[in-house]
């Protein structure tokens, strides 16, 4: 990812086929701000895990989303300090047991971004002029 200042607070993050992603942290917003892209990122992962567990149960889903709420500390930092992802689909033959299983393994064995959150990650800076 090659993220690029746009002006004021906005900026475009690139990856290496092109596709971007508008990050705004300016009074007027047109893009999401960088937490909430993080939560979109965790739901996205967790998201295409539950799709694909449940497609493998022949139990594929006809209507699916996730609502992301997090919860933030106070003061500088203000990271996430507890997330909620709520699973809401349907589709015949889905059950709710069977979407909370999907979920679970997702949360517990499969969503990278979920495993980058719940360890510790070293995070380098390096600088150029």
């Amino acid at each position: 990812m090659v993220l690029h200042h746009l002006g004021e607070q906005r900026y475009v993050g690139m990856n290496e086929t092109g596709q971007q992603v508008l990050f705004d942290n300016s009074d007027v917003k047109v893009g999401v701000r960088p937490m909430e892209a993080l939560l979109g990122a965790l739901a996205a992962c967790t998201a295409v895990d539950v799709v694909e567990i449940m497609r493998k149960r022949k139990t594929p889903l006809a209507t699916y989303r996730i609502e992301a709420e997090g919860e933030r500390a106070e003061g500088i930092p203000a990271r996430y300090i507890k997330v909620t992802l709520k699973h809401i689909g349907s589709g015949p033959g889905v059950t709710k047991e069977q979407l909370e299983k999907a979920a679970h393994l997702s949360h517990e064995k499969y969503c990278s971004v979920a495993a980058s959150l719940n360890f510790p990650v070293e995070v380098t800076a390096e600088v150029e002029n």
